[in-house]
């Protein structure tokens, strides 16, 4: 299976495989620091997260939303945003973090939203 579930000429954005929700944002130009993508480049970035904040938030209903953009191991832009649930396994650790149970979540099906996403996406920048 592809990891990306939407790509143009300017971004892509994969799933990351885990027990939650989780979609990481890439520029398709392997900009180091946010502050060396140019102005337009950064605002659709942060355009295109409130997407996918917007549609996890509906669909999935989570206790909290959790974005992160280390880029220390890929020193390259990136953005994580993850659906975050009470009785995820690391919740309310990170998920980098220390894992505090085991968890077994009953989620809605996850291809109805990453067709959610691709639709709404793909509407936004008309590709």
């Amino acid at each position: 299976m592809n990891p990306n579930i939407y790509e143009d000429h300017e971004i892509y954005i994969e799933i990351h495989e885990s027990e939650i929700p989780w979609l990481k944002i890439f520029t398709k130009e392997p900009y180091k620091e946010l502050g060396d993508l140019p102005k337009e480049l950064r605002y659709k970035l942060w355009a295109v997260y409130d997407i996918l904040e917007e549609e996890m938030r509906e669909y999935y209903k989570p206790t909290k939303i959790n974005m992160a953009s280390f880029s220390n191991m890929l020193p390259r832009v990136h953005i994580h945003v993850m659906a975050r649930f009470e009785n995820d396994s690391y919740f309310p650790n990170p998920m980098w973090g220390e894992k505090l149970r085991d968890a077994s979540l009953s989620l809605p099906d996850k291809e109805d939203f990453l067709k959610k996403v691709f639709k709404r996406l793909r509407k936004a920048y008309k590709v």
